[in-house]
């Protein structure tokens, strides 16, 4: 799945806007304007690499000309000095990509690293790692990529893929039997080819769920694993099952062994470390 382009060119116009406004002055003021140079981006930390497609991409929105040589790409584990890609043209041109480029890729490496740290305990079960909504505003489309790249699957993208009844939803509604009537009857009312799922904070409450057969997927949410079991040997393969709430890499391989379908973390994307990644000036 490859980032949208008209997206992405969107998101490159407001960076630069922001960034760039009338003129990088320090380079305008310091090197000649037609001076073509190379500029090599160097790894410094151990990791999964992520957004070299993006970055690339990015580059070439900023200045047609400019020439990138990848050497690496995404999903590629990658060590302290290796070089992902190299980058020839208007220094003009290098410079102002340079730090949106690292920007973009340090955080989507990042992600893809923690998401493959998350996906390789789950090596040899059935349950997949997702992600969540709690990413960085307009960068939802860059992070949930990475989560891809790093072995990770994407939940729902916004709050308009996907009818997700949490339980603030059910509260409001009077409980799950309104909640899931009022959602079907919508869905069929607009002619919405998306997915129910309901939030469920108990045995009791999947059992309602059970009775309703108004509903796609259920999450599980704050269980055990032993509870996520039970829930699962009751669902009996009805419904698609999650585990959220709290899942760490110490839990999630007790949640793996329950039969839960997924495991949704916000850690992916909430919280994390971007990956050390530096764009150096190749002296000829």
């Amino acid at each position: 799945m490859a980032v949208d382009i008209g997206k992405l060119k969107k998101f490159v116009e407001l960076a630069l806007e922001e960034d760039v406004r009338e003129g990088d002055h320090t380079s305008l003021s310091t090197i000649d304007a037609e001076a073509e140079g190379e500029a090599q981006l160097l790894v410094k930390e151990d990791g999964v690499l992520a957004g070299v497609a993006v970055g690339v991409d990015i580059m070439h929105i900023i200045d047609p000309r400019l020439v990138v040589q990848t050497v690496l790409k995404d999903g590629d584990t990658v060590k302290v000095g290796a070089i992902a890609l190299y980058v020839k043209g208007s220094i003009h041109s290098i410079l102002k990509a340079e730090r949106l480029v690292l920007n973009v890729m340090q955080r989507m490496s990042g992600i893809a690293t923690r998401t493959a740290t998350y996906a390789a305990l789950l090596a040899g079960s059935k349950t997949k790692v997702l992600d969540t909504r709690k990413t960085t505003p307009l960068l939802r489309f860059l992070e949930k990529e990475a989560v891809r790249i790093g072995g990770g699957e994407n939940h729902r993208f916004g709050l308009y893929d996907m009818i997700l009844i949490k339980d603030n939803h059910v509260d409001y509604a009077g409980g799950i039997e309104a909640a899931l009537t009022k959602a079907q009857a919508y869905r069929q009312q607009h002619n919405l080819a998306i997915p129910i799922e309901i939030e469920v904070r108990n045995l009791a409450e999947l059992q309602e769920v059970l009775a309703q057969e108004k509903v796609d997927r259920v999450m599980l949410d704050n269980f055990t694993p032993a509870q996520v079991a039970e829930a699962v040997a009751l669902i009996d393969g009805r419904l698609v099952t999650e585990a959220s709430g709290g899942i760490t890499l110490e839990t999630i391989a007790a949640y793996a062994q329950t039969g839960v379908d997924f495991v949704s973390v916000g850690a992916l994307t909430h919280s994390v470390k971007s990956l050390d990644l530096s764009l150096k000036a190749k002296i000829i």
